[in-house]
């Protein structure tokens, strides 16, 4: 079947529902676009979307717990463990017992992990701009107040 063709046989469905149009797919292509961006900036560094966020969230915050973390970042406990794991692993982020709470651990940066974050922030910021560049400084803001609505 050639495009030509299934692209008829879509037009002839005449449903009104094209998967294109759809949030799920747009934002899985940006998703895409920006993830590739990402990957061009930082693939020198071996470090993932989501421990950069985490290293970003502790400069920020100074420490957390693994469980507030996961809040700031948006992450599912699961998936803020592993994060954590593999930071802690790599000597970028440290451990101790909260003093009010003993039972809690405290993540913060090492100063391994402090060289680390402020020199990958700028490339943070680029892999914004290159991802938004095909839009106007007034839809970029648009477009980022919309999807703080909608999350």
């Amino acid at each position: 079947m050639t495009d030509e063709t299934a692209q008829h046989q879509d037009d002839q469905r005449n449903d009104g529902y094209q998967v294109e149009e759809q949030i799920g797919f747009l934002l899985r292509k940006a998703h895409q676009r920006a993830s590739a961006i990402f990957q061009g900036q930082f693939n020198d560094h071996q470090i993932t979307p989501t421990q950069f966020s985490t290293l970003v969230k502790l400069r920020d915050r100074g420490e957390a717990s693994q469980n507030h973390l996961g809040r700031l970042t948006a992450m599912d406990p699961a998936t803020i463990q592993g994060v954590t794991r593999r930071l802690i692993d790599r000597g970028l982020v440290a451990t101790k017992a909260d003093e009010q709470d003993k039972r809690k651990m405290l993540l913060s940066l090492t100063p391994e992990g402090v060289a680390l974050i402020e020199k990958l922030v700028d490339k943070g910021k680029t892999v914004t701009e290159l991802t938004l560049a095909p839009i106007s400084a007034e839809e970029q803001k648009q477009l980022l107040d919309l999807l703080k609505k909608i999350t």
